[in-house]
């Protein structure tokens, strides 16, 4: 039974497409260009990461992140132009995956941002195409990502109106 559901799993996996495109909008309280700085910047925000760098090399711009469970992903900036959009691709060639986020900021009224991210992934080992179709979903790391965006925003807000007191 186990092998049926392995090779299943397989050739599933197989038949999935490599490429993907997921999207994502949320409501953010915090202007596009406070959202901009949070997303572009140091990201000690974020409770997934280990480790975050910035750094260019060979004339690009470039981020690496480890996660809290020590996986590094190096990223290079693609596109950069505060503070409506940011564009990263995986830059490392050796994982099993790749693709780019892109970030959207608008202004949604008073101190508020709409915020859209669009991953364009591509998944190349089908027992992870099939794990990230079925099991995570496409936009699960989107959903947990605009979940420490949303509290990073209230900190900063609430840091800013203690401060201004």
């Amino acid at each position: 039974m186990i092998v049926v559901t392995i090779v299943a799993i397989v050739a599933i996996g197989a038949l999935l497409p490599q490429r993907h495109v997921a999207t994502k909008t949320a409501v953010v309280q915090a202007s596009p260009e406070q959202v901009f700085r949070l997303i572009s910047g140091p990201q000690d925000w974020r409770t997934d990461l280990k480790e975050y760098e910035i750094f260019d090399e060979g004339g690009h711009h470039m981020v690496r992140e480890t996660d809290k469970h020590g996986q590094t992903i190096t990223y290079e900036v693609v596109q950069s132009q505060a503070p409506v959009t940011l564009k990263r691709t995986i830059a490392d060639k050796s994982l099993p995956f790749g693709g780019s986020w892109t970030w959207n900021i608008r202004p949604h009224g008073e101190s508020t941002s709409k915020v859209t991210i669009t991953e364009d992934g591509e998944v190349y080992n089908p027992v992870f195409r099939f794990v990230s179709r079925f099991i995570m979903g496409h936009t699960k790391t989107i959903d947990n990502y605009f979940a420490m965006l949303t509290e990073a925003a209230k900190r900063s807000r609430a840091s800013a109106a203690a401060t201004s007191r």
